[in-house]
């Protein structure tokens, strides 16, 4: 399979609005030889027609040649470009030369150099055109006529009036089609360098983890092998001896954590992901945070739907990071809920009664890492990424009763499929 670059895709997409645009000439100049020989008499040489099937052979080889191998240099378009100006400059030369009023087609490939190439390249295709245009008038060969001139000059008014009707519409179908895909082009690339970005940031603060837990390790290990000591040093009874059963189930807590981390970046770097009922994973949810925060009051609002997500350890943290937020600005009352949207969405909902978002926050909603007095910034940011990663959007709402955060996922079955199969 061959790899198209950015401007070969956008090549590749223009051939048949340039196919179009191109085989409407060639009627359009067929359609003026029958009319003008018909009407007024005008006697056209043999060698427009043959430019006229030359031009139509060559607009098929362009089609052929830009959806199959489209080219990788701008200017070899810009030269395709200027072709086009030199067969219709032909065609215009053995039909009237500048006195055609057809001339005004010459203005085509002008405008869709300009859509297509940059600056410099557009300005040379400019001047060919004016140069083709300036050659026609130097070299004037006007065509003999059988008949009254009256007639003649009528019909080199309607010409024009025709002409001017068929590149307006060519210019609104075919030029506006071409501006309107860039444009969409243009989006897509600038989404994609934000994606881009975004995930280095991510990388970055994962490494980061990573490192802090890896040095974590050793001394937790140590503190463990201490209490250890302490507990079988101390007597059943003393008050120490509780405090150090605490002090053993906080560090099997983080250690368990460090293990989470580790299994998340496991699961990341290989990509896997778990299958689960909205239910169910909820539900786990709900056990991770009972041990978290367990004097924290959180309702959680059932019956929650049977539908399957994909999940994975980062979604997990990611949605365990916004409550932790919603924990912080309102420790005393925090619900969630979810519910489907459609039967293709799910949607949970954590909702708190604190102040609501900080300013810096609200603005930018996890786009990027953000200062904040308690640190949820960067929280919210890596909550957002992966959120994103899964497919999910995440939006808030903020009224004066306080936060609430919208996590939108896709369900993972839809039409007895899973997402992301062909039928």
């Amino acid at each position: 399979m061959e790899w198209l670059t950015q401007s070969q895709t956008g090549f590749q997409q223009a051939a048949r609005y340039l196919l179009g645009m191109r085989l409407t000439l060639v009627a359009l100049q067929l359609i003026a030889i029958a009319a003008a020989e018909t009407m007024v008499n005008l006697a056209h040489r043999a060698e427009a027609l043959i430019v006229c099937v030359v031009y139509a052979v060559a607009a098929a080889l362009g089609w052929l040649w830009f959806t199959r191998r489209p080219p990788r240099a701008t200017a070899t378009v810009g030269l395709v470009l200027t072709l086009d100006l030199l067969l219709i400059g032909a065609w215009l030369y053995l039909t009237g030369g500048y006195t055609n009023p057809l001339v005004s087609l010459l203005l085509l490939p002008i405008a869709v150099a300009i859509i297509l190439l940059p600056l410099g390249q557009s300005i040379v295709v400019t001047v060919a055109g004016v140069a083709v245009y300036t050659s026609l008038v130097l070299w004037h060969t006007p065509v003999t006529q059988d008949h009254h001139g009256g007639d003649l000059a009528q019909l080199h008014l309607v010409g024009m009036w025709v002409t001017f009707a068929i590149t307006a519409a060519i210019l609104l179908l075919v030029v506006g089609a071409l501006s309107r895909r860039l444009r969409l082009q243009q989006s897509l690339l600038a989404q994609v360098r934000e994606t881009r970005l975004r995930d280095e940031q991510v990388i970055a603060m994962g490494l980061s983890a990573a490192a802090v837990a890896h040095r974590l390790g050793t001394p937790l290990n140590t503190m463990t092998l201490l209490v250890e000591e302490m507990k079988a040093a101390a007597a059943d009874g003393e008050p120490v001896a509780e405090d150090l059963v605490l002090l053993e189930k906080q560090l099997g807590l983080c250690s368990g954590h460090l293990q989470q981390l580790s299994t998340a970046a496991m699961q990341a770097r290989t990509s896997q992901l778990e299958m689960l009922t909205a239910r169910e994973w909820i539900m786990r949810l709900r056990e991770s945070a009972t041990l978290l925060w367990p004097a924290a009051t959180i309702k959680w609002q059932q019956p929650f739907p049977d539908c399957l997500v994909a999940v994975d350890a980062t979604l997990d943290q990611a949605i365990l990071n916004l409550l932790a937020n919603a924990i912080t600005a309102s420790p005393s009352w925090v619900a969630i809920s979810a519910h489907e949207e459609a039967g293709e969405r799910l949607e949970i909902i954590v909702e708190d009664h604190g102040d609501g978002l900080e300013s810096a926050l609200e603005g930018t909603l996890g786009e990027q890492v953000v200062s904040s007095e308690n640190g949820l910034g960067v929280g919210l940011f890596l909550s957002n990424a992966t959120i994103q990663r899964l497919g999910g959007i995440l939006k808030a709402r903020v009224t004066s009763d306080g936060t609430t955060m919208i996590i939108d996922l896709p369900i993972a079955i839809h039409g007895n499929r899973r997402e992301g199969e062909t039928p």
